[in-house]
């Protein structure tokens, strides 16, 4: 049986001044490096970020079908990404820069 990020409560924690490990590291290596304009930024919300992230995650893995127990700990990581602090950051970013 596959792990759902709908069932896993996050971990808060501190890290780096995110919540948590994931939220930053999500942050790092997959959001931060996405150039964002203005239009972009109007309609962003949560579930389109993590939407984003998943399809990097699981989409683009080169690999067809049910990926297993590396899966559901990828799944039970993503659970504890802390989408609306990313989006208050990059809504943040956005309009420093601006």
């Amino acid at each position: 049986m596959s792990v759902t990020h709908k069932t896993i409560t996050p971990i808060k924690n501190d890290y780096n001044g995110w919540t948590n490990y994931a939220t930053w590291r999500i942050n790092l290596e997959i959001l931060g490096h996405i150039q964002w304009v203005e239009e972009e930024i109007e309609i962003l919300n949560e579930e389109m970020l993590e939407d984003y992230v998943e399809n990097a995650v699981f989409e683009n893995n080169g690999i067809s079908g049910h990926l297993g127990l590396m899966e559901d700990y990828a799944r039970a990581f993503l659970c504890n990404v802390d989408y609306r602090e990313i989006l208050e950051s990059i809504i943040e970013n956005f309009e420093y820069e601006k």
